[in-house]
Protein backbone atom coordinates (compact mmCIF):
# COMPACT_ATOMS: atom_id res chain seq x y z
CA UNK A 1 0.00 0.00 0.00
CA UNK A 2 1.45 3.78 -1.34
CA UNK A 3 2.39 5.68 1.70
CA UNK A 4 0.13 8.75 2.47
CA UNK A 5 1.71 12.09 3.85
CA UNK A 6 -0.72 13.97 6.40
CA UNK A 7 -1.04 17.86 5.08
CA UNK A 8 -1.84 20.91 6.13
CA UNK A 9 -4.02 21.91 3.38
CA UNK A 10 -6.56 19.47 4.89
CA UNK A 11 -6.63 21.45 7.94
CA UNK A 12 -7.26 24.65 5.95
CA UNK A 13 -10.34 22.99 4.41
CA UNK A 14 -11.72 21.93 7.56
CA UNK A 15 -11.28 25.31 9.07
CA UNK A 16 -12.69 26.77 5.99
CA UNK A 17 -15.92 24.83 5.92
CA UNK A 18 -16.64 25.35 10.00
CA UNK A 19 -16.34 28.92 8.88
CA UNK A 20 -17.22 30.12 5.81
CA UNK A 21 -19.88 29.27 2.73
CA UNK A 22 -17.54 30.24 0.16
CA UNK A 23 -15.95 27.58 -2.42
CA UNK A 24 -12.51 26.49 -1.94
CA UNK A 25 -10.42 27.21 -4.84
CA UNK A 26 -6.90 24.85 -4.44
CA UNK A 27 -4.38 25.28 -6.88
CA UNK A 28 -0.87 24.60 -7.39
CA UNK A 29 1.67 22.56 -9.55
CA UNK A 30 0.91 19.49 -11.53
CA UNK A 31 1.37 16.33 -9.08
CA UNK A 32 2.04 18.64 -5.95
CA UNK A 33 -1.14 16.99 -3.71
CA UNK A 34 -4.22 18.76 -4.99
CA UNK A 35 -6.57 15.75 -5.68
CA UNK A 36 -4.66 13.41 -3.04
CA UNK A 37 -5.63 16.67 -0.50
CA UNK A 38 -9.24 17.20 -1.78
CA UNK A 39 -10.00 13.51 -1.41
CA UNK A 40 -9.03 13.65 1.92
CA UNK A 41 -12.03 15.89 2.68
CA UNK A 42 -14.03 12.51 3.03
CA UNK A 43 -13.06 12.39 6.71
CA UNK A 44 -15.34 15.06 7.43
CA UNK A 45 -18.54 14.02 5.89
CA UNK A 46 -20.03 10.60 4.93
CA UNK A 47 -21.88 12.46 1.67
CA UNK A 48 -18.96 12.80 -0.33
CA UNK A 49 -18.78 13.45 -4.67
CA UNK A 50 -15.66 13.58 -6.80
CA UNK A 51 -16.42 14.75 -10.50
CA UNK A 52 -12.96 15.03 -12.64
CA UNK A 53 -12.89 16.71 -15.94
CA UNK A 54 -10.25 14.22 -17.39
CA UNK A 55 -12.92 11.06 -16.70
CA UNK A 56 -15.23 10.88 -19.81
CA UNK A 57 -18.04 9.96 -17.34
CA UNK A 58 -17.67 12.31 -15.02
CA UNK A 59 -17.43 15.10 -17.78
CA UNK A 60 -20.71 14.10 -19.39
CA UNK A 61 -22.06 14.48 -15.93
CA UNK A 62 -21.03 17.76 -15.84
CA UNK A 63 -22.03 18.64 -19.38
CA UNK A 64 -25.41 17.53 -18.32
CA UNK A 65 -25.51 20.63 -16.44
CA UNK A 66 -26.23 21.82 -12.87
CA UNK A 67 -29.13 19.65 -12.15
CA UNK A 68 -27.08 16.68 -13.48
CA UNK A 69 -24.51 17.21 -10.58
CA UNK A 70 -26.85 17.60 -8.17
CA UNK A 71 -28.27 14.41 -8.59
CA UNK A 72 -24.94 12.75 -8.86
CA UNK A 73 -23.97 14.59 -5.60
CA UNK A 74 -26.97 13.62 -3.98
CA UNK A 75 -28.35 16.62 -3.19
CA UNK A 76 -32.47 16.33 -3.79
CA UNK A 77 -32.14 13.64 -0.66
CA UNK A 78 -32.22 14.41 2.78
CA UNK A 79 -28.81 13.87 4.12
CA UNK A 80 -27.58 13.36 7.78
CA UNK A 81 -24.49 15.31 6.97
CA UNK A 82 -23.90 18.35 4.50
CA UNK A 83 -22.58 17.30 1.51
CA UNK A 84 -19.03 17.33 0.08
CA UNK A 85 -18.50 17.93 -3.65
CA UNK A 86 -15.02 18.01 -5.35
CA UNK A 87 -14.43 19.44 -8.68
CA UNK A 88 -11.40 18.16 -10.50
CA UNK A 89 -9.53 20.28 -13.02
CA UNK A 90 -12.91 21.60 -14.37
CA UNK A 91 -11.12 24.88 -15.26
CA UNK A 92 -10.46 23.02 -18.33
CA UNK A 93 -14.20 23.37 -19.46
CA UNK A 94 -14.80 26.52 -21.56
CA UNK A 95 -17.71 27.69 -19.40
CA UNK A 96 -16.49 26.36 -16.41
CA UNK A 97 -16.95 29.75 -14.48
CA UNK A 98 -20.64 29.94 -15.55
CA UNK A 99 -21.37 26.48 -14.52
CA UNK A 100 -20.06 26.75 -10.96
CA UNK A 101 -21.79 30.12 -10.85
CA UNK A 102 -24.98 28.70 -11.27
CA UNK A 103 -24.15 25.27 -9.16
CA UNK A 104 -22.79 27.68 -6.41
CA UNK A 105 -26.03 30.01 -6.67
CA UNK A 106 -28.45 27.21 -6.58
CA UNK A 107 -27.18 25.09 -3.98
CA UNK A 108 -25.02 26.93 -1.72
CA UNK A 109 -27.16 26.13 0.76
CA UNK A 110 -26.62 22.75 0.50
CA UNK A 111 -23.51 21.81 -0.02
CA UNK A 112 -19.43 22.31 0.29
CA UNK A 113 -17.64 22.73 -2.81
CA UNK A 114 -13.70 22.26 -3.65
CA UNK A 115 -12.51 23.47 -6.94
CA UNK A 116 -8.72 22.27 -7.56
CA UNK A 117 -6.58 23.24 -11.08
CA UNK A 118 -2.80 22.63 -12.00
CA UNK A 119 -3.22 26.00 -13.37
CA UNK A 120 -4.34 29.26 -11.84
CA UNK A 121 -7.65 29.62 -11.48
CA UNK A 122 -7.96 33.15 -12.06
CA UNK A 123 -6.27 33.99 -15.35
CA UNK A 124 -8.85 32.34 -17.79
CA UNK A 125 -10.73 35.18 -18.35
CA UNK A 126 -13.68 33.00 -20.52
CA UNK A 127 -16.99 31.39 -19.18
CA UNK A 128 -19.39 34.56 -18.14
CA UNK A 129 -20.20 36.32 -15.15
CA UNK A 130 -17.28 36.99 -12.16
CA UNK A 131 -17.16 34.32 -9.22
CA UNK A 132 -15.66 37.48 -7.33
CA UNK A 133 -17.55 36.89 -3.82
CA UNK A 134 -18.30 33.08 -4.34
CA UNK A 135 -14.77 31.48 -3.23
CA UNK A 136 -11.89 31.99 -1.07
CA UNK A 137 -8.02 30.96 -3.31
CA UNK A 138 -5.91 28.58 -1.30
CA UNK A 139 -2.35 27.83 -3.12
CA UNK A 140 -0.96 24.30 -2.29
CA UNK A 141 2.53 24.25 -2.43
CA UNK A 142 4.96 20.54 -2.57
CA UNK A 143 5.91 19.40 1.03
CA UNK A 144 8.16 21.47 3.00
CA UNK A 145 10.25 20.77 6.56
CA UNK A 146 7.76 22.49 8.37
CA UNK A 147 4.81 20.44 7.00
CA UNK A 148 6.63 17.66 7.66
CA UNK A 149 6.69 18.26 10.72
CA UNK A 150 3.27 19.53 12.01
CA UNK A 151 -0.09 19.88 10.15
CA UNK A 152 -2.36 21.57 12.61
CA UNK A 153 -3.36 25.14 12.34
CA UNK A 154 -1.91 27.08 15.22
CA UNK A 155 -3.58 29.87 14.49
CA UNK A 156 -0.45 32.07 14.32
CA UNK A 157 2.52 32.54 11.37
CA UNK A 158 5.21 31.62 13.42
CA UNK A 159 5.72 28.67 14.96
CA UNK A 160 8.22 26.68 17.76
CA UNK A 161 10.63 25.35 16.20
CA UNK A 162 10.86 21.18 15.41
CA UNK A 163 13.51 19.21 14.51
CA UNK A 164 12.67 16.97 11.23
CA UNK A 165 12.11 13.52 11.96
CA UNK A 166 15.05 10.97 10.63
CA UNK A 167 16.18 12.20 7.17
CA UNK A 168 13.53 14.29 6.07
CA UNK A 169 15.69 17.43 5.32
CA UNK A 170 18.22 15.16 3.41
CA UNK A 171 15.18 13.83 1.43
CA UNK A 172 14.07 17.43 0.20
CA UNK A 173 17.46 18.41 -0.68
CA UNK A 174 17.60 15.48 -2.88
CA UNK A 175 14.37 14.60 -3.86
CA UNK A 176 12.36 17.79 -3.65
CA UNK A 177 9.04 18.74 -2.46
CA UNK A 178 6.86 16.93 -4.89
CA UNK A 179 5.06 14.14 -2.77
CA UNK A 180 6.09 11.03 -4.87
CA UNK A 181 9.68 11.63 -5.81
CA UNK A 182 9.57 12.72 -2.20
CA UNK A 183 7.88 9.22 -0.44
CA UNK A 184 10.11 7.08 -3.05
CA UNK A 185 12.98 8.47 -2.23
CA UNK A 186 14.91 6.35 -5.26
CA UNK A 187 17.31 8.29 -7.59
CA UNK A 188 15.79 6.47 -11.14
CA UNK A 189 12.91 7.09 -10.01
CA UNK A 190 13.43 10.41 -10.05
CA UNK A 191 15.03 10.86 -12.71
CA UNK A 192 11.82 9.75 -14.84
CA UNK A 193 9.60 11.46 -13.08
CA UNK A 194 11.60 14.91 -13.67
CA UNK A 195 11.76 14.43 -17.61
CA UNK A 196 7.35 13.48 -17.84
CA UNK A 197 6.59 15.84 -15.86
CA UNK A 198 8.44 18.48 -17.27
CA UNK A 199 7.18 16.78 -20.92
CA UNK A 200 3.54 16.99 -19.40
CA UNK A 201 3.93 20.42 -18.55
CA UNK A 202 4.57 21.59 -21.93
CA UNK A 203 3.47 19.52 -24.30
CA UNK A 204 0.18 18.80 -22.23
CA UNK A 205 -0.81 21.87 -20.08
CA UNK A 206 0.80 24.80 -22.25
CA UNK A 207 -0.39 23.19 -25.55
CA UNK A 208 -3.89 22.41 -24.46
CA UNK A 209 -4.39 25.58 -22.04
CA UNK A 210 -2.99 28.09 -23.57
CA UNK A 211 -2.48 29.68 -27.56
CA UNK A 212 1.68 29.29 -27.48
CA UNK A 213 2.67 27.43 -31.23
CA UNK A 214 6.14 27.84 -30.41
CA UNK A 215 6.72 24.86 -27.67
CA UNK A 216 10.34 23.79 -28.58
CA UNK A 217 11.24 27.44 -28.25
CA UNK A 218 9.56 26.77 -24.52
CA UNK A 219 11.32 23.93 -23.92
CA UNK A 220 14.51 25.72 -24.29
CA UNK A 221 13.63 28.64 -22.18
CA UNK A 222 12.73 26.21 -19.59
CA UNK A 223 15.92 24.39 -19.34
CA UNK A 224 17.24 28.14 -19.47
CA UNK A 225 15.54 28.82 -16.64
CA UNK A 226 17.01 25.88 -14.44
CA UNK A 227 20.58 27.38 -15.17
CA UNK A 228 19.31 31.17 -14.00
CA UNK A 229 17.91 30.32 -10.79
CA UNK A 230 18.35 33.35 -8.09
CA UNK A 231 20.14 35.17 -10.58
CA UNK A 232 18.72 38.78 -12.14
CA UNK A 233 16.42 38.15 -15.09
CA UNK A 234 18.14 39.59 -18.21
CA UNK A 235 15.33 39.23 -20.97
CA UNK A 236 17.36 40.40 -23.90
CA UNK A 237 19.98 38.01 -23.16
CA UNK A 238 17.48 35.09 -22.38
CA UNK A 239 15.38 36.45 -25.83
CA UNK A 240 18.81 35.74 -27.94
CA UNK A 241 19.61 32.37 -27.02
CA UNK A 242 15.69 31.35 -27.67
CA UNK A 243 15.64 33.49 -30.54
CA UNK A 244 12.82 35.39 -29.41
CA UNK A 245 11.80 39.07 -28.62
CA UNK A 246 12.79 40.26 -25.22
CA UNK A 247 8.72 40.94 -24.81
CA UNK A 248 7.87 37.68 -26.14
CA UNK A 249 9.94 36.36 -23.46
CA UNK A 250 8.61 38.07 -20.81
CA UNK A 251 5.10 36.93 -22.10
CA UNK A 252 6.59 33.37 -22.33
CA UNK A 253 7.92 33.53 -18.62
CA UNK A 254 4.67 34.85 -17.04
CA UNK A 255 2.71 31.77 -18.98
CA UNK A 256 5.35 29.31 -17.41
CA UNK A 257 4.60 31.09 -13.98
CA UNK A 258 0.99 30.41 -14.41
CA UNK A 259 1.58 26.64 -14.91
CA UNK A 260 3.58 26.86 -11.58
CA UNK A 261 7.08 25.95 -13.67
CA UNK A 262 8.60 29.13 -12.09
CA UNK A 263 8.41 32.17 -9.63
CA UNK A 264 9.55 35.79 -10.05
CA UNK A 265 10.62 37.75 -7.21
CA UNK A 266 10.51 41.35 -7.19
CA UNK A 267 13.58 43.61 -5.84
CA UNK A 268 12.15 45.73 -2.58
CA UNK A 269 12.85 49.57 -3.42
CA UNK A 270 11.60 51.48 -0.63
CA UNK A 271 14.08 53.62 1.85
CA UNK A 272 16.58 51.85 -0.70
CA UNK A 273 19.13 54.47 -1.89
CA UNK A 274 20.29 53.86 -5.02
CA UNK A 275 18.31 50.89 -5.37
CA UNK A 276 17.23 48.09 -8.72
CA UNK A 277 13.92 49.03 -9.32
CA UNK A 278 13.15 46.82 -12.65
CA UNK A 279 15.11 43.48 -12.96
CA UNK A 280 13.17 40.15 -10.85
CA UNK A 281 14.86 37.23 -9.85
CA UNK A 282 13.87 33.95 -11.25
CA UNK A 283 13.10 30.63 -9.13
CA UNK A 284 11.68 27.17 -9.87
CA UNK A 285 8.56 25.33 -8.50
CA UNK A 286 11.12 22.26 -8.06
CA UNK A 287 14.39 23.27 -6.81
CA UNK A 288 15.64 19.62 -7.78
CA UNK A 289 16.13 20.93 -11.02
CA UNK A 290 18.77 23.21 -10.26
CA UNK A 291 21.94 21.61 -10.21
CA UNK A 292 24.37 23.59 -8.50
CA UNK A 293 24.53 23.36 -4.80
CA UNK A 294 23.91 26.83 -3.85
CA UNK A 295 21.78 27.73 -6.10
CA UNK A 296 19.77 24.99 -5.09
CA UNK A 297 19.82 25.70 -1.64
CA UNK A 298 18.64 29.10 -2.28
CA UNK A 299 16.07 27.89 -4.32
CA UNK A 300 14.86 25.77 -1.64
CA UNK A 301 14.25 28.32 0.91
CA UNK A 302 12.86 30.67 -1.68
CA UNK A 303 10.24 28.12 -2.09
CA UNK A 304 9.78 27.93 1.51
CA UNK A 305 9.17 31.53 1.84
CA UNK A 306 6.74 31.67 -1.29
CA UNK A 307 4.82 28.98 0.60
CA UNK A 308 4.81 30.69 3.57
CA UNK A 309 3.59 34.32 2.78
CA UNK A 310 0.78 32.35 0.14
CA UNK A 311 -0.34 30.54 3.23
CA UNK A 312 -0.58 33.04 5.60
CA UNK A 313 -1.84 35.55 2.92
CA UNK A 314 -4.86 32.58 2.30
CA UNK A 315 -5.41 32.06 5.90
CA UNK A 316 -6.44 35.73 6.37
CA UNK A 317 -3.42 36.62 8.78
CA UNK A 318 -2.48 39.75 6.54
CA UNK A 319 -0.71 40.56 3.34
CA UNK A 320 2.68 39.06 2.65
CA UNK A 321 4.92 39.03 0.12
CA UNK A 322 8.61 38.17 -1.21
CA UNK A 323 11.29 40.21 -2.03
CA UNK A 324 14.79 40.95 -2.69
CA UNK A 325 17.09 43.64 -1.82
CA UNK A 326 19.67 44.91 -4.21
CA UNK A 327 21.45 48.66 -4.38
CA UNK A 328 23.72 49.95 -7.61
CA UNK A 329 26.91 49.29 -5.51
CA UNK A 330 25.92 45.79 -5.51
CA UNK A 331 24.86 45.21 -2.03
CA UNK A 332 22.10 42.28 -2.08
CA UNK A 333 19.91 40.67 0.72
CA UNK A 334 18.35 37.17 -0.71
CA UNK A 335 14.96 37.63 0.81
CA UNK A 336 12.74 39.94 2.58
CA UNK A 337 9.86 39.09 3.70
CA UNK A 338 7.31 41.77 4.09
CA UNK A 339 3.96 42.00 6.68
CA UNK A 340 0.96 44.38 5.03
CA UNK A 341 3.44 46.17 2.49
CA UNK A 342 6.04 46.67 5.97
CA UNK A 343 9.44 45.01 6.26
CA UNK A 344 9.45 41.99 8.62
CA UNK A 345 12.37 39.65 8.12
CA UNK A 346 15.65 39.90 5.83
CA UNK A 347 17.13 36.37 4.98
CA UNK A 348 20.11 35.52 3.43
CA UNK A 349 21.51 32.21 2.60
CA UNK A 350 24.81 30.51 2.87
CA UNK A 351 25.76 27.11 2.26
CA UNK A 352 27.98 27.69 5.05
CA UNK A 353 28.67 29.58 8.35
CA UNK A 354 32.16 30.03 8.13
CA UNK A 355 33.00 33.72 6.92
CA UNK A 356 30.55 35.01 9.77
CA UNK A 357 27.80 37.03 8.83
CA UNK A 358 27.41 39.27 5.97
CA UNK A 359 27.14 42.68 6.17
CA UNK A 360 24.39 43.25 4.15
CA UNK A 361 22.38 41.89 6.71
CA UNK A 362 22.79 44.83 9.13
CA UNK A 363 23.16 47.66 6.72
CA UNK A 364 19.51 46.91 4.80
CA UNK A 365 18.26 46.24 8.26
CA UNK A 366 19.27 49.33 9.15
CA UNK A 367 17.96 51.33 6.54
CA UNK A 368 14.44 48.89 6.36
CA UNK A 369 13.85 48.90 9.99
CA UNK A 370 13.32 44.87 9.76
CA UNK A 371 12.26 43.34 12.78
CA UNK A 372 14.92 40.81 11.99
CA UNK A 373 17.90 39.57 10.01
CA UNK A 374 18.68 35.93 9.66
CA UNK A 375 21.53 34.27 7.92
CA UNK A 376 20.01 31.00 7.16
CA UNK A 377 22.90 28.39 6.95
CA UNK A 378 22.90 24.58 5.58
CA UNK A 379 25.99 23.34 7.70
CA UNK A 380 24.75 23.61 10.90
CA UNK A 381 22.64 21.09 13.08
CA UNK A 382 19.02 21.79 14.40
CA UNK A 383 19.08 24.04 17.27
CA UNK A 384 15.68 24.22 19.08
CA UNK A 385 15.55 27.86 19.62
CA UNK A 386 13.14 30.08 18.42
CA UNK A 387 15.28 31.89 15.70
CA UNK A 388 12.42 34.49 16.27
CA UNK A 389 13.70 35.86 19.77
CA UNK A 390 16.13 37.73 18.19
CA UNK A 391 16.34 41.06 16.79
CA UNK A 392 20.00 41.62 15.48
CA UNK A 393 21.33 39.48 12.40
CA UNK A 394 22.16 35.88 13.30
CA UNK A 395 23.79 33.02 12.07
CA UNK A 396 21.05 30.04 12.37
CA UNK A 397 20.67 26.36 11.32
CA UNK A 398 18.49 26.18 8.45
CA UNK A 399 16.84 22.90 9.68
CA UNK A 400 15.29 25.16 12.46
CA UNK A 401 14.64 28.12 10.73
CA UNK A 402 12.32 26.62 7.96
CA UNK A 403 10.54 24.69 10.75
CA UNK A 404 9.30 27.68 11.99
CA UNK A 405 7.51 28.77 8.47
CA UNK A 406 5.00 26.49 7.41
Amino acid sequence: MEEKIKRIYTSVINEHFKNHRQMIFLSGPRQAGKTTVSLMAKEFTSQFSYLNWDNLDHRKIVLEGVESVASFAGLDRLTLEEPIIVFDEIHKYSKWKTFLKGFFDTYKEKVKIIVTGSSRLDIYKKGGDSLMGRYFPYRLHQLSIAELQRVELSGKEINVPLQSKSNDFEKLLKNGGFPEPFIKNNPRFLNRWKTLRQEQLIREDLRDLSRIQELGQIEILAEILKHQSGQLTNYSSIAKKVNASSDTIRRWIKTLQSFFYCFTVQPWSKNIPRSLIKEPKIYLWDWINVEEEGSRVENLVASHLLKAVHFWTDCGFGQYDLWFIRDKERREVDFLVSQDKKPWFLIEVKLSSNGGISKNLAYFQDKIKAKHAFQVVFDMDYIPRDCFKHSEPIIVPAQTFLTQLV
